[in-house]
């Protein structure tokens, strides 16, 4: 047999008695709540009962005292109608299910329409002028005919009320026992069925599940398994799975040692590659200094040269004046000195200096990835402040409301930081758009989440400058941490090199930049920093 189709039967026949036992439970249940209901409707009954004589004796008083003293504003022609007629129609509903009761219920509510007909008809002869002595002889007993009348249909109707009331909370006594011993019944008769099933379930398959339980565990430490068992049920499968299984583990083992293998042979591959790089990159650092640096000579040659052409120019032009020339030969000359000689000089001396702009970027560039840091931790609030105190006079200059958020401190070198924001803050005002008042902010994100037990972890800070400037155009934000790359040159100078030093300092520091902005709204710069040293 099919150990699914025993499980089956195992589990149908206890459930089945215990479907028995809970619908006997269940249908105790549903007897004491509905008990449990009476008795609160019982309850219910005798509180509403009890509350209606005394409005009624109020309100009779009132029209006693109202027809001695001719003051027809002291019968309430609302208010008291309309408390007994909602409590005449509360009980009318609770007693549906008795019509003795609610027989009574009618009764009083019968009573109670005919004496407030009553009262306002005495309300009405008071507020007319006439006589009330016709109504004064209906009231000579104790109580109106029609209140006695209700008050002796509400003793009837408490009386029957705490009868019923007595009868439902003795069932409700007697059917609570009744559900508990159902339950109790229910629990034990479960208890045992079940321990039954348990026993003929241990002596059928126990064994079996023990083997393959057996060969579980070794699968998981490791160790060979034990014999596959015999049979055609699912245990004998589930056994052969673990056997495939174990067999699928060990080749998958043998594929791992070769693909660590590999992987440490690619490790050892990418870290040449990488070491090739730094050197490579120190390299070209190296070439653009040296190159940079050589190239200084010739230029001050240049420069040197065309100042000394200059004067000589200047000279000529005063020679030619007093040599006293033939007026043809004299415009000639000076049209030499003043006009081509001239114009060359100041294109050659303008591209010199352009020449020298660009060995100083290079320069700054090479100097950014050889310097060595100091590192320590640095109050990135401080440095901030000093680069704010020192663009005094742009901000003053420009009308800029500069605001300097908390900023919690980094881990890195004090010179190169305040070289980074210099630069930032440097770069929102030059690009601040002159058609409104410019506002720049220096702020810091929340820190991220980080694991700090992973090797190299280390938790990071973002900060950010945001300007209201005139913004970068979406095509050009890839490009701006390019050297020599220049947006909007008409509005200020510069040689384009900042925002490259920048992500060339930040990245030593084992951070990243970058920018998000929109054409004509401002832009913001976000640099992220380490506030601890990085772990090996």
């Amino acid at each position: 047999m099919k150990l699914f189709t025993r499980g089956l039967l195992l589990i149908a026949v206890p459930s089945a008695v215990e479907l028995a036992l809970l619908g006997v439970v269940f249908d105790t249940q549903e007897q004491t709540a509905q008990a449990a209901q009476w008795v609160n409707n019982s309850r219910q009954i005798l509180y509403q009962s009890s509350a209606l004589v005394d409005p009624l004796l109020r309100e009779a008083a009132r029209v006693r005292t109202a027809m001695a003293i001719g003051d027809a504003s002291l019968i309430d022609h609302q208010a008291v109608w309309v408390d007994l007629a909602d409590r005449l129609s509360k009980l009318d509903a609770l007693v549906s299910d008795t019509p003795q009761q609610v027989e009574r219920v009618r009764n009083m509510q019968r009573a109670v329409d005919a004496y407030r007909e009553q009262t306002a008809a005495i309300s009405t002869a008071l507020h007319q002028g006439r006589s009330v002595k016709s109504y004064v002889a209906l009231e000579t007993s104790a109580l109106p005919k029609q209140i006695a009348q209700v008050r002796d249909e509400l003793a009837a109707f408490g009386d029957e009320a705490a009868r019923l009331d007595t009868e439902r909370s003795a069932a409700l006594t007697r059917r609570r026992d009744r559900q508990q011993y159902a339950l109790i019944a229910a629990v034990l008769g479960s208890m045992l069925i079940w321990a039954a099933t348990a026993v003929s379930f241990a002596r059928s398959i126990g064994r079996r599940l023990e083997v393959l339980t057996d060969n579980a565990e070794r699968l998981g430490s490791g160790r060979p398994l034990a014999a596959p068992l015999s049979g055609r049920d699912e245990i004998a499968a589930l056994d052969a799975v673990l056997h495939q299984t174990d067999a699928r583990l060990r080749e998958a083992d043998h594929e791992q040692v070769m693909l660590k293998t590999r992987l440490e042979a690619r490790a050892r591959e990418l870290a040449g590659v990488n070491e090739a790089l730094r050197q490579e990159t120190q390299d070209n650092e190296m070439f653009i200094y040296s190159v940079s640096h050589d190239l200084r000579s010739p230029l001050v040659n240049l420069q040197g040269f065309s100042k000394e052409l200059q004067m000589s120019c200047d000279e000529l032009d005063s020679i030619v004046g007093q040599a006293g020339l033939p007026e043809a030969e004299h415009r000639r000359m000076v049209h030499i000195l003043d006009g081509d000689a001239r114009e060359s000089l100041h294109y050659l001396r303008s591209a010199v200096m352009r020449a020298a702009a660009i060995i100083d970027a290079l320069l700054r560039i090479s100097r950014a990835g050889r310097l060595e840091y100091h590192w320590q931790r640095v109050s990135v609030g401080r440095v901030v402040g000093r680069v704010v105190d020192a663009l005094q006079g742009p901000i003053s200059q420009r009308a800029a409301v500069v605001t300097v958020r908390e900023l919690p401190p980094a881990w890195g070198d004090p010179a190169a930081l305040e070289q980074i924001f210099s630069n930032l803050i440097g770069n929102a005002l030059n690009f601040l758009d002159p058609a409104r008042h410019g506002r720049i902010e220096v702020g810091a994100l929340e820190p991220e989440a980080v694991d700090e037990t992973g090797p190299g972890a280390v938790r990071m800070r973002t900060y950010y400058v945001r300007d209201n400037g005139l913004g970068i155009p979406a095509a050009y934000v890839s490009k701006v941490f390019r050297a020599f790359q220049r947006l909007h040159g008409e509005v200020a100078t510069g040689d384009g090199i900042g925002l490259a030093v920048v992500r060339r300092t930040v990245e030593r520091h084992g951070g990243r930049v970058w920018v998000e902005s929109a054409e004509g709204a401002g832009s913001t710069f976000f640099v992220v920093l380490p506030e601890q040293p990085m772990r090996v």
